[in-house]
């Protein structure tokens, strides 16, 4: 009886120089839990446009985290490195985790509080689900497409996921919001410090399945501008449904939004556009290295007090 033929899987070349890892701790994929029940939908105190425009953050990441880890799950099979392929499994882990939390905040906080979201949902699943899906539009790709799609879109990962470490910095930083709900300000230090804490993965993950510096280029060309008018698009939704914006008419396409964004980050309570942007310049360089854009020690000390986490170490 002749045994079954296994298909070989597509080479792709590895990192040339060095380990392919470039995370010296392992990740730690953590539980958490949160209780929405007393969390008022103005969670920072006077504050509703800044409230509204970090609350799309709870819009905008389920559908793409969860997109992350099927991803990431279709690219295992391809890592050879064993430390890589280790960080690859907890970070799917971590990302599934935070897709989970920014969820229940969409049905347990803001649909408490007769928010619509669906209708801007909908947008970020169909994105995810057909335009950067395996079969695209629904198209079966020829076979010499697919691995060149599957970097494709690990290089889309990687620049964003170098935007959220950006992000993540931010928000372990920022005080201005000390005296918010602890409850939102602990949803978003959490993720921000495991957005830290495992900034190296994708962009080890691109590099060893041989992806190269021009396409890097073009990819955060379009990815991050992508990213920031997703964003603004969301907070305009969750603005037109307050009554005391309503009447600015918030969309992305009008410049009202964009004005008050910045006139509320001369205040700190947000960061500039202008601050995000030059933050993401060093992503373009080819000497880029995710190491030097934040502080494991500083994460990791967040992540030990976290109470989200220690609820749930408590429960479980």
């Amino acid at each position: 009886m002749n045994s079954p033929v296994i298909p070989e899987l597509p080479k792709f070349p590895g990192k040339r120089n060095g380990k392919a890892s470039r995370t010296p701790q392992p990740l730690i994929p953590r539980k958490v839990q949160f209780d929405w029940s007393q969390t008022p939908l103005e969670w920072i105190p006077g504050q509703p446009f800044v409230s509204h425009f970090i609350n799309e953050i709870n819009l905008l990441l389920p559908a793409g985290e969860f997109w992350f880890c099927k991803l990431y799950n279709k690219a295992l099979p391809y890592i050879t490195d064993p430390k890589l392929r280790e960080d690859v499994q907890m970070f799917i882990r971590q990302e599934a985790m935070h897709a989970r939390a920014h969820g229940a905040a969409i049905a347990e906080y803001l649909h408490a509080h007769g928010i619509e979201t669906e209708s801007n949902t909908a947008q970020e699943d169909k994105l995810f689900e057909v335009l950067l899906a395996d079969q695209p539009f629904g198209r079966k790709l020829p076979k010499f497409m697919e691995k060149q799609w599957l970097v494709f879109r690990l290089g889309i990962v990687a620049a964003i996921e170098h935007m959220t470490c950006v992000l993540g910095n931010y928000i372990l930083k920022q005080d201005k919001w000390d005296g918010a709900d602890p409850v939102l300000l602990d949803l978003l230090r959490w993720h921000g410090a495991e957005e830290v804490e495992h900034r190296c993965v994708a962009f080890d993950v691109y590099q060893h399945l041989g992806g190269s510096y021009p396409s890097r280029y073009y990819l955060a060309s379009i990815a991050m501008p992508a990213i920031f008018g997703l964003w603004v698009h969301g907070a305009a939704h969750l603005l037109k449904q307050d009554e005391r914006f309503k009447h600015k008419k918030p969309s992305m396409f009008r410049p009202w939004i964009w004005l008050e964004w910045q006139r509320q980050s001369k205040t700190g309570m947000l960061p500039s556009l202008f601050s995000l942007m030059r933050q993401e310049l060093p992503f373009f360089s080819p000497w880029y290295d995710p190491v030097k854009e934040g502080s494991t020690e500083e994460a990791l000390a967040y992540l030990n007090a976290s109470p989200a986490a220690a609820r749930a170490g408590r429960s479980s």
